[in-house]
């Protein structure tokens, strides 16, 4: 299984927490049923989710569809960083 992590700068931290809590639908389309995310006071945002398939997360990603979900939301789109997470470190 995959895991990301995407960051992005937003205008407005708590106004993005509240509208992204309202895309759970669009959310599954990427095949995920969990997204972990934390906002802080600078108006950035980080998201971690673990889905199944890459190519259609970022396809999903990359749709007219969250480009609209994400400029209701207040995300500044050109700041938008995804990380697969495809290294590990045990120790």
């Amino acid at each position: 299984m995959a895991r990301i992590i995407l960051t992005a700068q937003v205008e407005n931290s708590a106004k993005w927490e509240t509208m992204f809590r309202t895309h759970g639908e669009l959310l599954r389309s990427m095949g995920t049923s969990v997204t972990y995310f934390a906002t802080n006071d600078d108006n950035e945002v980080a998201l971690y989710a673990e889905p199944p398939n890459l190519d259609h997360w970022f396809a999903i990603l990359k749709s007219p569809d969250t480009a609209a979900a994400m400029a209701v939301d207040g995300v500044k789109r050109e700041t938008v960083k995804v990380f697969v997470l495809d290294k590990e470190f045990r120790y």
